[in-house]
């Protein structure tokens, strides 16, 4: 007797995951949690998550002495593709259009990580999806099965991504603030999603809060939108209770059983210097960030315990460095309170990285973090476009343009938005790397989230950024071609290397680092891929076979030995 369709695909699915194991073969997508793919028509398509589905990621990156793996994304098919070859010795490295030369001698800025901000319309989107949806959003960003975020953003009260303009305490001449509590968008929304993101996190989320404005009865214009500033001066008591906001905020968390890792010492001060800024603002330039610091917050932070919290100072946009970060840390009182810089990414294309190389020269010890990005913010653009390849690469230029000037680590704008961009209680609409689709209960994951990915699953934190030589042959596009390498904190020495071709051609390149090998590769037009490789060598080197074609044919004979077995005898 033949046995039925249903005994056969039970089999199947019992022995695949054996055979895959032995020979590396691909398990066919309806087996497993591949991209379900839907195009809206742009360049790309997005990947389609359902109550009943969601595409994963290979979490077994570890490779053997003289292996590789490597991860593609790439315009056309694949996402997060996972492969298995060889290395080849070093003196068989072929140049192609691109040879890279690792050098783990040369040694940079230790990885804070990546990660996303929780906004009220992020966390509200969330919340508005069915359990098993929301379950797939979490578990992608955060789970070993996702991309791993570990770094999260906390507005301290609205910002423009809320459904409505609050603060924490709106009471005027509170200056004690003793009528100071958290509102109903942090305990229904930003903290559920929270501890639910780090109860499925492999790894530790670092939170950090960031104020947009203070309560209206602070500011000059006696409104929390629109720019101006605090009443008085440093050292006088509006700045002294904005201060205590900060120490607040911390405190109402922590009652929650949230740490708050970080604080940026105010979100884009320079915006409060628009008096009709539509959204909430408050107004710093950079002497006086330095006096509030050395005056109020600084102090009021280690007087309520809070001394270890990683304060950051700027937290807007690049073209104001060095000079913002001088006036702060020339002043011995006011650096001694600080830790890190927060960098923005708006205008990136128009200001030269290099600035984040001079002030990382001059002053080396504080970390500097990207803190916000998002695309679908300029006038003219569209605010979402479903399936963007181009947002996408902008995204990893960005962060390698980023990273390889010192910058430690990469924070996204919100985690999810809706079909619209929002909510947004200005219409500021903009793209994210989850868009979720209410009508259908269903959320689509943009280019961005699988670009992002290529650098937050794999470089862990603590991770080092390491040496790369550049040598390009190609006659053409050589300035399209962007790459990256970190020496991973594990005992194997493990190193991955980021290669982002925004060329509308395919191109040999070479990965190699002397006494170890080389990786040989073609990577494809408009892709990016990551390479893993351990620094123990393996006694043998030998010819590279590729993980998706079978190994032997002895492993062949034990599959089907097992597959006859399991359809005849069980």
């Amino acid at each position: 007797m033949q046995p039925g369709p249903t005994l056969i695909n039970r089999c199947f699915n019992a022995v695949m995951p054996y055979v895959s194991t032995l020979v590396d073969l691909p398990i066919d997508p309806a087996f497993g949690n591949d991209c379900k793919k839907k195009s809206f028509g742009k360049s790309s398509f997005v990947c389609e998550c359902s109550s009943t589905y969601c595409d994963d990621v290979d979490q077994d990156f570890d490779t053997l002495p003289g292996q590789y793996v490597v991860y593609t994304s790439t315009k056309d098919s694949l996402r997060l593709f996972k492969n298995t070859s060889t290395l080849v010795p070093d003196t068989e490295g072929k140049f192609g259009d691109l040879r890279l030369t690792i050098d783990r001698s040369v040694r940079h800025q230790t990885v804070l990580g990546f990660g996303g901000a929780f906004t009220d319309s992020a966390t509200i989107n969330i919340m508005n999806l069915s359990e098993p949806v929301q379950e797939h959003i979490l578990n992608s960003y955060f789970s070993k099965s996702g991309i791993e975020y570990n770094l999260g953003r906390i507005p301290m009260a609205s910002c423009d991504f809320s459904t409505r303009n609050y603060s924490y305490d709106d009471v005027p001449g509170d200056f004690e603030l003793k009528n100071f509590a958290l509102e109903m968008e942090d305990l229904t929304y930003k903290i559920p999603v929270i501890k639910r993101a780090m109860a499925v996190a492999s790894r530790d989320i670092k939170l950090f809060g960031s104020p947009w404005g203070p309560p209206y009865w602070m500011k000059t214009n006696q409104d929390m939108v629109g720019g101006a500033a605090l009443y008085g001066e440093p050292g006088g008591k509006y700045y002294e209770t904005w201060a205590l906001y900060f120490a607040r905020f911390i405190e109402e968390y922590a009652k929650q059983d949230i740490d708050i890792w970080g604080l940026t010492g105010q979100n884009e001060p320079t915006a409060g210097e628009v008096e009709r800024y539509p959204w909430q603002c408050l107004f710093f330039n950079a002497s006086l960030q330095r006096d509030f610091i050395k005056m109020d917050l600084g102090p009021i932070l280690e007087e309520r315990g809070f001394g270890d919290v990683k304060l950051m100072i700027l937290d807007d946009q690049r073209f104001l460095l060095p000079g913002w970060v001088e006036t702060v840390l020339n002043d011995k009182e006011a650096a001694k309170y600080v830790s890190g810089i927060g960098v923005h990414w708006y205008y990136d294309d128009l200001v030269p990285a290099t600035l984040l190389s001079q002030t990382h020269d001059l002053f080396p010890d504080y970390f500097m973090l990207a803190t916000e990005a998002c695309e679908g913010y300029l006038p003219l653009d569209a605010a979402v476009i479903l399936g963007s390849w181009e947002r996408g690469e902008a995204y990893s230029k960005d962060i390698m343009e980023d990273m390889n000037n010192f910058v430690a680590g990469w924070v996204d704008w919100n985690l999810v938005l809706d079909m619209q961009g929002g909510p947004n209680w200005v219409r500021n609409f903009v793209d994210a790397p989850i868009i979720a689709d209410f009508d259908n209960d269903t959320i689509y994951k943009q280019p961005m989230f699988y670009h992002l990915g290529h650098f937050s699953k794999f470089v862990q934190p603590d991770s080092v950024r390491i040496g790369v030589t550049t040598e390009c042959v190609a006659t053409t596009g050589c300035n399209k071609f962007d790459s990256i390498a970190f020496e991973l904190p594990d005992e194997s020495g493990r190193v991955a290397t980021v290669v982002l071709n925004r060329n509308d051609k395919a191109s040999d390149i070479s990965v190699c680092e002397s006494g170890v090998g080389c990786i040989n590769a073609n990577i494809e037009a408009r892709s990016i891929q990551t390479f893993v490789y351990t620094n123990k060598q393996s006694e043998e080197v030998t010819t590279p076979v590729n993980s998706t074609s079978i190994a032997s044919s002895s492993y062949l004979t034990t599959f089907f030995d097992l597959l006859l077995s399991l359809l005849f005898f069980v």
